[in-house]
């Protein structure tokens, strides 16, 4: 499956614009990544943890978004994006989202 943030894959002709195809996750923080963030918070510096699991966030949800435009029976999927939200305390979801096509 070819994932392109651009309205436009080179040497590639769209046929066909099949929808929107999506995938999210909502993750929360746990007690044992909160302490050690919360050290970090104090010294200063890049926290890992929560790095890390914005990552697999991502992962996640745009490994959902690709089922999602297999399940429209997509080639590609074009203009790509990630958007986050809180949807409550300490809980966050990543949605990945993009136009499913099929390519000549």
């Amino acid at each position: 499956m070819i994932i392109a943030t651009t309205d436009i894959i080179p040497n590639k002709e769209i046929t066909e614009i099949l929808g929107i195809a999506r995938g999210s996750t909502v993750r929360a923080r746990n007690i044992g990544r909160d302490i050690f963030a919360g050290l970090k918070n104090i010294i200063g510096g890049e926290i890992e943890e929560y790095t890390q699991l914005q990552a697999e966030s991502r992962e996640q949800a745009m490994q959902r978004m690709t089922i999602d435009a297999q399940k429209l029976g997509a080639d590609a999927i074009i203009n790509m994006r990630l958007s986050t939200s809180m949807v409550m305390q300490g809980a966050s979801e990543i949605l990945a989202y993009g136009t499913a096509v099929k390519l000549k």
